[in-house]
């Protein structure tokens, strides 16, 4: 069982950054596909950014060029830097992983990008 907690979240003003953490335990890190999800209030959730085993990256079109998903297996945590922030990305962010047929969620962490 693979237990995953998110940290960072906040309130932070248009134009700022923020940095979430993503911290694993319970699994062999280094095999899982990770990623970042968010769900804003009325919408469905969707995939912001994912990282494979292999390292290569994927982005949803909204956060390209200002999102980084990164993964440290040594110390199996996977973080999402966000700069530009715009108040649509106002959501609650979860982190996710992925091997075969297991998946696995976070609690959630609360983003919200107001003035």
């Amino acid at each position: 069982q693979v237990r995953l907690v998110e940290s960072g979240g906040g309130l932070v003003q248009p134009g700022g950054s923020l940095n979430l953490s993503c911290g694993a335990s319970g699994g062999i890190f280094e095999i899982y596909t990770m990623a970042w999800y968010r769900q804003a209030p009325g919408k469905q959730r969707e995939m912001v950014a994912q990282i494979n085993p292999d390292g290569n990256t994927n982005y949803a079109d909204s956060v390209k060029g200002r999102f980084t998903i990164s993964r440290d297996n040594a110390k199996t945590t996977m973080s999402l830097q966000m700069d530009n922030l715009k108040p649509e990305d106002t959501a609650t962010y979860y982190c996710y992983s992925n091997r075969g047929a297991r998946t696995y969620w976070g609690q959630g962490t609360q983003v919200t990008v107001s003035l």
